[in-house]
């Protein structure tokens, strides 16, 4: 946790993690949420995204473009500037990926992430996804 997320108390960090998740789930503009340098960073792999308009496209197209998707919430646990929260991925393979067709295949997949906020922005995302789980659909008959 970087010390400017420490100052930040947990009421605030509840308003920005609550509004940030209404926009997500009402498919407004979310990344009005991130931080000019916010990180998205897939853990199995270390893939790292940086920046708002890059972190926002890259949620955006798992949820628009290869899926047909949403996030369930399952449960939050917050702190002063971190978040914990454990989601249901929901929806149906869309999108083509990698040269391989959609397969119209419907998932449900749980993951969580950590999220750090400061400055009543989110700075660092920390996704823990199956991601195995979730490319299975590509591979589906």
């Amino acid at each position: 946790m970087s010390i400017d997320s420490a100052r930040m108390s947990t009421e605030a960090t509840k308003r920005t993690m609550d509004s940030y998740l209404e926009a997500l789930l009402s498919g407004s503009d979310f990344a009005q949420h991130f931080s000019d340098d916010v990180r998205w960073i897939t853990m199995e792999s270390g893939d790292q995204i940086v920046g708002r308009e890059a972190v926002r496209d890259f949620i955006g197209s798992m949820h628009t473009t290869l899926f047909d998707a949403h996030p369930e919430v399952r449960k939050l646990v917050i702190g002063e500037g971190v978040v914990a929260g454990e989601f249901d991925f929901v929806g149906t393979n869309t999108g083509e990926f990698e040269g391989v067709a959609a397969t119209g295949q419907q998932l449900r997949v749980p993951y969580v992430v950590f999220y750090d906020v400061a400055e009543e922005f989110i700075t660092e995302l920390r996704a823990y996804l199956p991601a195995k789980k979730i490319m299975a659909v590509f591979r589906a008959p």
